[in-house]
């Protein structure tokens, strides 16, 4: 009697384990034929598998990346199944869609349906916003467990909505992204309220330290009434005035922060700024403490300055990698080999060993000029020895170059010459230390990869040099060049030890290739190389058509509006000038002027585009005894010493392409060392 339920339990079990041994098996089965798509697969390509994939991952990425490149969302209808990442960026999409549809209704149900299934999710914040003008704890949630989000800083700036305690806008910003738009206006207010909206004394510190660094040490200081700042925020207040305001009462401030607090972190970098090399003074550096002199490297370096060298082979082996004496070891050496010095230049160019490599645009000048010094002292050999070094390991640029020019093996610098054909550079992973982030990135959903970047990011601590990459990689491709650019640049210079990948994606992301069609129909009509118009526009704007310098300068290409009439020869103005094309147009004409004037002189005519042809003309001249390097190196303008160089980094670096440099094991980084090349102390253009 009891045979038959247990004959039939046993029935049901066997058939619940051949179901799961089915599904498991068809996971894996799955599994095994999904395909991780990247943005390099062809669209025609990522039709079929949208349509014919056996595994729906594999639609679905399909769905994303097509999407990416055309922008229709429809393709994604249906696609936010699971509990999959990229499941929760589809109802993101979704509910976006609806809301700019005029689909309010839509939009809400898909903002709960991903709240309500991806609560963790970057996303989500998006939806916490939408759905917390209903529901004011989700504001709250949002700004405690999502602060860094472009979500939560956009409610921050919303300050006075009824979701949001006084002023808890204004400090949110002051702490997450104090250059949000409408921020400054925001803590100006709060710093400005009186009785029981008045902030705390440490809410009054934060709002200080963020108007000083945003540039208004004055609001910062009236914030703080009569409260005593603390170090931060009186280096932050330091800095702002020397910077933008009154450099006297700046130095006041960082050099009393220095006698009163010579332990803290904020006074080594207040010694730090008061000994830069174009400001130091003797008297401040003698007001320093010494506990705090004999802890810093930028304050031994102004002594060496100040007294003529003396003392650097000392300060060189103390510190030897210092940034701050980076920059001392190339500026002595640099006045060394300007006066003919060349024994002085060599010992100063070679560095032991066991300091390790420089960065690589520093070791690429390092090589150049301790070959050049070897050269002039009569040491061939050893003079092609570092050229090769740096020939052989490091990408194409000013100084490589030169060295390929004293080997006689470079090609002329052709400024009219067409534009060699270069292969598009291969699709490259972004490889940060965030796998959602890099999941986006490869299913080409830029923009949701910078916001995860953001939602994880914690101003207070500066992120890994890998992880520096990848963000100014994002910031490229979501548009953001002007941060992008100087990010990267920055990061060449201080990062010491990429590996081989490391420093090749480092490189060729700082040349891209944008606004392609506006730059070859002005290069062509002018009849300069496009890749010179790209070199000037990254060095003049990185490529920001925005821009405006404070002398006037406008556009990509940074033209002087009386300039830019004189090319048009008809009236112009900010707007148009502000329009790549016609910016382009003006400046590829320009161009061409001064490559006429100074007989397609490459570097008269860069250094004209920066100083002016009347100062040039008013510099002595190269002869045909004359280093071309050298004559660059006697520039009397810092600034534009700087840039005619980094205009032909520029120019070299597009040339270059995708050249095969790097070498892991030969001697390419080299073993020795230099200054910076942020070089002259020119450290912003």
């Amino acid at each position: 009697m009891q045979a038959g339920p247990r004959i039939g339990t046993l029935l049901l079990l066997s058939v619940a384990g051949f179901s799961g041994l089915a599904a498991w098996g068809g996971q894996l089965l799955l599994n095994k034929q999904h395909q991780r798509l990247t943005p390099e697969v062809s669209q025609a390509r990522l039709w079929q598998h949208y349509r014919w994939a056996i595994d729906p991952q594999t639609r679905r990425e399909a769905a994303l990346l097509m999407v990416a490149r055309d922008g229709s969302p429809q393709l994604l209808h249906g696609q936010g199944w699971g509990r999959d990442p990229m499941a929760a960026v589809v109802l993101e999409r979704a509910a976006l869609t609806a809301a700019a549809q005029g689909k309010p209704s839509d939009a809400a149900e898909t903002w709960q349906r991903l709240l309500d299934r991806f609560p963790e999710a970057p996303g989500s914040a998006w939806a916490r916003l939408a759905l917390g003008n209903n529901n004011p704890v989700l504001h709250q949630q949002l700004l405690q467990q999502q602060p860094a989000h472009p979500a939560a800083l956009t409610l921050a700036a919303r300050d006075g909505s009824e979701a949001l305690a006084s002023h808890q806008g204004a400090l949110h910003l002051a702490r997450w992204n104090a250059r949000r738009a409408g921020a400054l206006g925001l803590m100006r207010d709060a710093c400005e309220a009186t009785g029981a909206q008045a902030p705390q004394p440490d809410q009054r510190q934060t709002l200080a330290q963020a108007l000083a660094k945003q540039g208004h040490a004055d609001t910062a200081v009236t914030c703080l009434q009569e409260l005593e700042a603390s170090p931060e925020t009186k280096l932050a207040i330091g800095r702002s005035l020397l910077l933008h305001g009154d450099p006297d009462a700046g130095t006041a401030r960082l050099l009393t922060l220095a006698q009163n607090h010579p332990n803290h972190p904020a006074s080594l970098e207040a010694a730090r700024i008061l000994s830069e090399p174009l400001d130091a003074q003797p008297g401040v550096l003698d007001a320093l403490p010494t506990a705090l002199e004999e802890r810093s490297a930028a304050v031994a370096a102004a002594r060496v300055r100040l007294a003529g060298g003396d003392g650097a082979d000392a300060a060189l082996s103390r510190w030897p990698n210092d940034p701050d004496i980076w920059q001392l070891q190339w500026d002595i050496a640099r006045e060394a080999f300007l006066a003919g010095d060349w024994d002085r230049a060599r010992a100063l160019l070679e560095r032991p060993d066991e300091d390790g490599p420089l960065p690589p645009p520093l070791e690429t000048r390092r090589l150049f000029w301790l070959g050049l010094s070897h050269k002039q002292l009569g040491e061939t050999t050893k003079a092609e020895r570092s050229w090769r070094r740096l020939i052989g390991a490091f990408p194409g640029g000013y100084y490589r170059w030169r060295a390929m020019e004293h080997l006689g093996v470079a090609e002329p610098l052709a400024l009219r010459s067409p534009d060699p054909q270069q292969e598009p550079p291969a699709w490259q992973p972004l490889n940060s230390h965030h796998r959602l982030v890099n999941e986006l990135w490869r299913l080409g959903q830029v923009h949701a990869a910078w916001e995860a970047w953001q939602a994880q990011a914690d101003p207070a601590v500066p992120p890994p040099p890998e992880e520096r990459l990848a963000e100014g990689r994002l910031r490229l491709a979501i548009g953001d060049t002007w941060m992008g650019l100087e990010q990267l640049w920055w990061l060449s210079l201080r990062w010491r030890n990429p590996s081989c990948h490391q420093r090749t994606l480092l490189h060729r992301s700082q040349f891209p290739r944008l606004f392609e069609a506006e730059i070859q129909t002005a290069a062509e009509q002018a009849g300069v190389q496009a890749n010179l118009l790209r070199a000037i526009a990254k060095q003049e704007s990185r490529f920001a058509p925005g821009v405006v310098s404070p002398a006037g300068a406008v556009g990509v290409m940074q033209l002087m509006p009386s300039t830019a009439t004189e090319m048009a020869d008809a009236p112009t103005s900010t707007l148009m000038l502000k329009d790549p094309a016609d910016n382009f147009e003006l400046g590829a004409r320009y161009l061409n002027h001064l490559l006429e004037q100074w007989e397609s002189d490459p570097f008269r005519s860069i250094a004209s585009y920066n100083a002016g042809p009347g100062a040039v003309a008013s510099w002595a001249q190269p002869t045909d005894q004359d280093d071309d390097a050298l004559w660059v190196e006697r520039i009397p303008y810092p600034e534009t010493r700087f840039y005619t160089k980094k205009v032909l980094d520029n120019l070299l670096g597009y040339l270059g392409g995708n050249q095969s440099f790097c070498n892991e094991t030969g001697a390419g980084m080299g073993q020795k060392r230099a200054g910076d090349d942020a070089s002259d102390h020119d450290h912003t253009h």
